[in-house]
């Protein structure tokens, strides 16, 4: 994607809205939140985040591009596990059925990296009651998909959880939580398959999900995005790997690999660094990257100046009767 159109959209980004009249209003790390009745208007912001706290600046197109990766896995899985999505009416809302969220992220890893290598690299060698063999390199592929629950806080650090711990810890039982963490290893499944049908790697994501007024169990948030989901390329992965080179990955977590070497880990001592101009250009390009890679789809970004305004006409087009 060409730079000056990034560089033209940094002062014109979603940073946060405010839509009094739809109804309650939540705003998390990146999706601002309203509720009406049994639905659910979910904007998704420019806002990124990194170890557990919002960054003070905002990329531009990142909400479209997050939107619109989680919508095309949405109707990609919805033959595997029923999801919340009802419309997306624009290229950063989506309107999805109303539930309450499982406090629990369903993590699921194929592959030793990020936090999983760091915990590794310094001795642990059971994961959220996980084993791992010794041996085992950065980036390797484990003998098999492992799942690793977090704890879903709504301030600082999630925290690793075993399943029992999960389940002590909850609102859900031992056979609620066994169905969701089928339904996890099962998108993991159709995510990899996925990604190497377009060359790349899942390396590991996370899952959540939430409960209707009714009982239902629905696929939540998003799924397989650059926020959630950590990609590697194919080309060149064996090679890297016997070499004990960095992997060629598409994630977010080159934006915390920046964060680190400028002192910033999320800690309390910690002072977050802003990011440059050009550093937000390059991270819209590599999520541009990502979406085209992952979903075989161009681009079109949607270049309206006040995109907070162009949602509210969106909304106000869009009846959510319409979709009920």
């Amino acid at each position: 994607m060409d730079a000056q159109l990034i560089e033209e959209q940094l002062g014109h980004t979603l940073q946060r809205t405010e839509y009094n009249d739809l109804g309650e209003c939540y705003h998390g790390k990146v999706r601002d939140n309203y509720r009406q009745n049994s639905h659910r208007i979910l904007v998704t912001t420019d806002r990124i985040s990194a170890f557990d706290h919002v960054l003070p600046q905002t990329i531009p197109f990142k909400g479209q591009l997050l939107n619109q990766t989680a919508a095309h896995f949405f109707e990609a899985t919805e033959d595997l596990v029923p999801n919340h999505v009802l419309s997306v009416p624009d290229p950063n809302v989506t309107i999805a059925r109303e539930c309450t969220p499982i406090p629990i992220e369903f993590v699921v890893r194929g592959y030793l990296a990020g936090h999983a290598w760091r915990e590794y690299d310094r001795g642990v060698r059971t994961l959220c009651g996980q084993p791992l063999p010794d041996g085992l390199r950065e980036s390797e592929r484990l003998p098999t998909p492992i799942l690793t629950p977090t704890t879903k806080a709504e301030k600082g650090h999630d925290q690793d959880v075993t399943r029992d711990e999960a389940i002590s810890t909850t609102n859900i039982d031992a056979s609620t939580y066994d169905q969701l963490a089928e339904w996890a290893l099962a998108l993991y499944r159709r995510g990899h398959e996925m990604a190497a049908a377009q060359g790349l790697l899942l390396v590991d994501t996370k899952y959540e999900f939430g409960r209707t007024a009714e009982g239902d169990l629905l696929l939540i948030d998003e799924v397989h995005t650059p926020d959630s989901s950590r990609y590697y390329y194919q080309d060149g992965y064996e090679e890297r790997l016997a070499q004990g080179a960095p992997q060629r990955q598409l994630s977010k977590e080159f934006v915390r690999e920046w964060l680190m070497e400028h002192g910033f880990q999320g800690r309390a001592e910690d002072e977050m660094p802003a990011l440059p101009e050009a550093f937000r250009v390059k991270v819209t390009q590599r999520y541009v990257e990502l979406f085209e890679k992952v979903t075989g789809r161009t681009f079109e970004p949607d270049t309206h100046p006040n995109p907070a305004e162009r949602i509210r006409t969106a909304l106000s087009d869009h009846s959510i009767q319409d979709v009920s």
